[in-house]
């Protein structure tokens, strides 16, 4: 890869986007993916794999931060499913349309982010409290976080529905996707997404990982629950419209 400053500005973008939402405001690295791939316009499949470093940074970050919120019996209500999930997701990324992939996850986190809103709507929790709703977020989410990193928008919607506060939230989020993203390190390793170019651009960018991730919790402290719930819903949409309309 010829690199130039102007591939190493776009990767600390990413970065500190990455670090920012880690522990401020989940969503927030919704350009990041698209601002990596600036980084390796000669090969965007590189992108993907020099993405997972840098959210694995953010991750341990989130961890100091707020290990001590996370509600384990959340994730364990997940865990089986996510793992079921991950395997299908694995399978058809070599064998399905990209394309096609985020469509379908773009109208699944729409569709899961409709309900949600139509039941708090009507002052309802039906979907939060349907027997359903966390297996099928789970299988959704380890589906989505193999084919293109995409259960942070399914999450956002899960860990709202169950009522966390903002740092229960960041808690749970943060073990979360530290456990699921470092198991995709061989599996993205054997596919060749991490190499020594991958490697390179990762460990001059990762000093703005941790810029951003003290930036995120300084902002975090000042937003009202409320304005937190509201916000990530908001980049959930977002996020599941970017999956549909690219």
């Amino acid at each position: 890869m010829d690199w130039n400053w102007t591939s190493v500005a776009w990767g600390a973008a990413a970065a500190l986007l990455v670090g920012f939402s880690k522990t401020g405001v989940p969503g927030a690295a919704i350009p990041a993916v698209a601002l990596m791939a600036e980084a390796f316009r000669a090969d965007t499949r590189l992108s993907v794999g020099a993405m997972l470093p840098v959210l694995l940074v953010g991750d341990v970050f989130a961890i100091l931060f707020y290990r001590r919120h996370a509600q384990w019996n959340r994730l364990w209500e997940l865990a089986p499913f996510v793992a079921v999930g991950m395997v299908p997701g694995y399978i058809v990324l070599g064998t399905v349309d990209s394309d096609s992939l985020r469509m379908l996850l773009g109208i699944i986190v729409l569709v899961l982010l409709g309900l949600h809103l139509v039941s708090r709507r009507w002052g309802s929790d039906f979907l939060a409290n349907h027997s359903g709703f966390g297996p099928a977020a789970g299988l959704v989410a380890g589906f989505g976080t193999a084919v293109g990193n995409a259960a942070g928008p399914v999450m956002s919607i899960y860990l709202v529905s169950r009522k966390l506060d903002k740092h229960q939230f960041m808690g749970t989020a943060a073990w979360f996707f530290a456990i699921v993203n470092l198991s995709k390190v061989p599996v993205f390793g054997g596919m060749g997404l991490i190499t020594p170019e991958t490697l390179r651009l990762d460990g001059l960018v990762v000093p703005v990982v941790v810029v951003g991730a003290f930036l995120g919790a300084a902002v975090l402290r000042r937003i009202p629950q409320l304005a937190f719930d509201v916000l990530v819903l908001l980049l959930a949409g977002a996020a599941g419209l970017r999956l549909v309309l690219t």
